[in-house]
């Protein structure tokens, strides 16, 4: 049995731009391709899929998971190992939704909260390897340190505004509003903003990490939990504003 590019897209949730992606990177080739140059995944293509689907979700780079692949032949072994580590991230999940649920109650209650209750099962380090391999080792500490730095209500303070950010392009994508309009440039210019609090972002960056939120599907999710579609509106919004302002 075998599926076209359109069907795993579907099924996986990503896209077939990125499934020609990770064809063109090497990590995963169609089982054929058709007379109409449509490509064709088999059940293999499928496990291998699954496989860089589990390493993006845990913050390995497209580098990093070719290195992976290439050194696990073992399918089932690997297989083992993702599950090992994806129990590890369910009962991180389920520590972060019992801490919201504890922050939920209490603020309704006027209890007072405590950082450790507020934060449990938040660790931005996971995305260690992957900033570094990015962006570089500097760009990391130099991030890590602010954020550090900041006091717990600094640290909601920022995520909540980068919240906002998200929820106003899915706004903007819902009344239709194009790329380039100003509305949307406005809401742009923000999120570069926000961006400026741990980097100086460069256009190439900014275009860079536009890119990204539409071929990584954990960023996509971020984004289209708001509204299907919003990643891709925060892409081109990005890079219009790259390519005009910086």
């Amino acid at each position: 049995m075998e599926w076209s590019i359109q069907e795993i897209a579907k099924k996986a949730g990503t896209t077939s731009r990125t499934l020609r992606h990770y064809g063109d990177r090497g990590l995963l080739e169609p089982s054929r391709i058709g007379a109409n140059g449509y490509r064709y995944y088999d059940q293999a293509a499928l496990v291998r899929l699954q496989r860089i689907l589990l390493l993006r979700e845990l913050g390995l780079s497209l580098p990093a998971i070719a290195e992976v692949l290439a050194g696990q032949r073992d399918t089932s072994a690997a297989l083992r190992t993702h599950l090992a580590l994806l129990e590890q991230e369910r009962e991180r999940i389920g520590r972060q939704i019992a801490s919201v649920r504890t922050t939920l109650h209490k603020t309704e209650n006027g209890e007072a909260l405590m950082a450790d209750e507020v934060f449990d099962g938040f660790d931005h380090t996971v995305y260690e390897q992957e900033v570094t391999e990015r962006w570089g080792r500097d760009a990391y500490e130099s991030g890590d340190r602010w954020w550090r730095s900041l006091t717990d209500a600094q640290k909601k303070a920022f995520m909540a505004e980068q919240a906002g950010i998200a929820r106003d392009f899915a706004q903007a994508l819902r009344d239709g509003l194009a790329a380039g309009s100003d509305a949307v440039q406005e809401i742009a210019r923000r999120q570069v903003a926000w961006l400026s609090a741990t980097t100086a972002p460069s256009k190439e960056y900014v275009i860079g990490l536009g890119r990204m939120y539409v071929d990584d599907p954990r960023f996509t999710a971020n984004y289209d939990q708001h509204g299907e579609g919003t990643a891709v509106l925060v892409r081109d919004a990005l890079e219009i504003y790259a390519e005009r302002n910086l």
